[in-house]
């Protein structure tokens, strides 16, 4: 991919392009990495979702793009500024994996699942039906979206690179 107009997305922070941007993330582990598009107007978002829910939240003013909950609507909400339309978007999702095994079944250390649950039932809650998905698994993952083409990017140091 080219690296002209390359957009970073850091952990707990999200983003949009139009026409010629590549959004890029990296390090996501238990993190899900929402990628939207809206193939006629190309306008790509990506948001780098931590947590699941923002009724968790501690931190006084509350990061958006922290939580599956806030941060779709405000990528949405962002996406709609540069001409894109809900009944257009697609999304594609990466991440969400279980880097760490644990004793039991204790539901608060399965992040990475209820990441990739979470982002699942805000879409769904704005009918943005899920294309792609690479989530799950034990690895990190290396996410590029092109705003141009909508194919996302994904790098591993187990699988190396597919497009999705």
């Amino acid at each position: 991919m080219t690296q002209d107009n390359l957009i970073k997305v850091g952990m707990a922070d999200l983003n949009v392009a139009h026409l010629t941007g590549v959004l890029k993330t990296t390090g996501l582990g238990s993190c899900v990495g929402v990628t939207l598009f809206d193939s006629r107007v190309k306008v790509a978002g990506m948001a780098h979702v931590m947590l699941p829910s923002s009724e968790i939240a501690r931190e006084g003013s509350l990061n958006i793009a922290k939580y599956a909950d806030t941060a779709i609507p405000e990528l949405i909400s962002r996406m709609e500024k540069l001409g894109a339309v809900v009944s257009r978007l697609e999304a594609k999702l990466a991440g969400g994996a279980q880097m760490f095994a644990f004793a039991g079944n204790n539901d608060t250390m399965r992040i990475g699942p209820r990441n990739v649950e979470s982002c699942k039932e805000m879409l769904n809650k704005y009918k943005i039906p899920i294309r792609a998905e690479d989530t799950g698994a034990n690895y990190g993952r290396t996410i590029e979206f092109n705003s141009k083409t909508g194919i996302l990017v994904i790098r591993s140091v187990q699988l190396g690179v597919k497009e999705i």
